[in-house]
């Protein structure tokens, strides 16, 4: 009778919801508890007052296309035609949503590598198609000889996310040139390359499909402005495709949302004119490193962190719980929220490792770090 009877609420509803009953810090969904940049919202009252409050072009704001093309091009050195290779999306969620249903027909498969989003799977099945899911190495990064080894004449799509999440990891230059002959490999497979967290890394500069033309035909990339701006609820991102790929998901996505809020592509297209996304990984390290060295005398083992606003931790010297049950009693418990990484993966194998986000108030980190310190 239903498409989706099977599928339960998620987990990170069910830990945002026990957070709030047992009035926990929450550091299971990704999402800032710091204040928006003043400038935006003073640019977003601004903009409010102003005949902005009718539809914007389908493909998005022009000013907008624009700005994110310059962002585009001054990050990555790679040109783009805005008004042909870029789609502004109601979030990026909906930008993989809308993609995947563009590109994928019944029978056709797709590559998913756990730990993935949760969304990945959804848009496929909706579409028919069929999710093979492939587990990362014991590092959380590609087995590109078992990638090769599932890739087969009905394979459509190979969905990367990269900095990853959950595990923050990044990718390498030879991971880059393993995707790029497994592409060249196949003359119908195609590459979506969720980069949400493109802004926010660390020691290493993330290698985007952007810097790769040999890559360009073939792949399509999804990006957040509220991942980068700490505007999660404005749900706007974009996409970018060779032209005749955009011209596929725009269909689809004229009849899903036709176009994206007003003011807010108003208003970030103004507020773009005058940022600098290199301080973002700054900002984020400075977090990712008082969380860390706040549990340097926990029984927690930490595992690399490269990218992205997660932490992954070992609690295996600390509990012989499952992941899940390890989080629930976290939060009824100890009053704080994360979330079991094994919800990321249809491979149930026990890593015994859960997620903490470290977007948050310095003060929110350190009172987090005193009660994991005392568990």
């Amino acid at each position: 009778m239903f498409k989706l009877p099977d599928i339960p609420l998620s987990i990170f509803s069910k830990m945002s919801q026990l957070s709030a009953a047992h009035g926990a810090i929450n550091l299971s969904q990704g999402f800032p508890d710091f204040d928006v940049d003043p400038k935006l919202i003073d640019i977003i009252k601004e903009t409010a007052s102003k005949k902005v409050h009718q539809y914007c072009p389908m493909s998005g704001l022009p000013e907008l296309l624009q700005e994110t093309a310059k962002l585009i091009d001054n990050t990555y050195g790679r040109k783009l035609n805005h008004n042909k290779e870029i789609l502004i999306t109601a979030g990026a969620t909906q930008g993989i949503f809308t993609s995947i249903q563009a590109l994928i027909e019944p029978g056709d498969e797709v590559l998913i590598l756990d730990p993935s989003y949760d969304c990945y799977c959804m848009p496929i099945t909706l579409s028919q198609g069929i999710p093979v899911r492939i587990p990362l190495n014991k590092e959380f990064l590609p087995d590109w000889g078992l990638i090769q080894k599932k890739t087969t004449n009905k394979t459509k799509l190979i969905i990367t996310n990269n900095p990853h999440n959950p595990s923050g990891r990044s990718w390498t230059e030879s991971d880059m040139l393993e995707l790029s002959n497994l592409l060249n490999s196949w003359k119908h497979l195609y590459h979506l390359s969720d980069e949400v967290y493109e802004h926010i890394t660390f020691e290493n500069t993330h290698l985007s499909a952007n810097l790769y033309p040999a890559l360009h035909s073939k792949t399509i990339i999804v990006s957040s402005f509220g991942k980068t701006f700490h505007i999660t609820g404005w749900k706007v991102g974009y996409v970018v495709a060779p032209e005749a790929i955009m011209n596929e998901i725009k269909k689809v996505h004229q009849y899903l949302v036709f176009t994206v809020n007003s003011i807010s592509q108003h208003a970030l297209a103004q507020y773009l004119k005058s940022q600098d996304v290199k301080k973002l990984g700054p900002f984020y390290q400075k977090k990712r490193d008082l969380f860390r060295s706040g549990l340097k005398e926990s029984r927690f083992d930490l595992l690399p962190c490269e990218g992205t606003y997660f932490q992954l931790a070992s609690f295996d010297k600390i509990s012989a719980l499952d992941d899940t049950s390890f989080c629930e009693d976290l939060v009824t418990k100890f009053k704080l929220a994360a979330i079991p990484v094994s919800v990321f993966s249809a491979h149930k194998e026990e890593k015994k490792v859960v997620r903490f986000c470290f977007a948050k108030e310095d003060e929110t980190l350190i009172n987090a770090t005193k009660i994991l310190c005392e568990i």
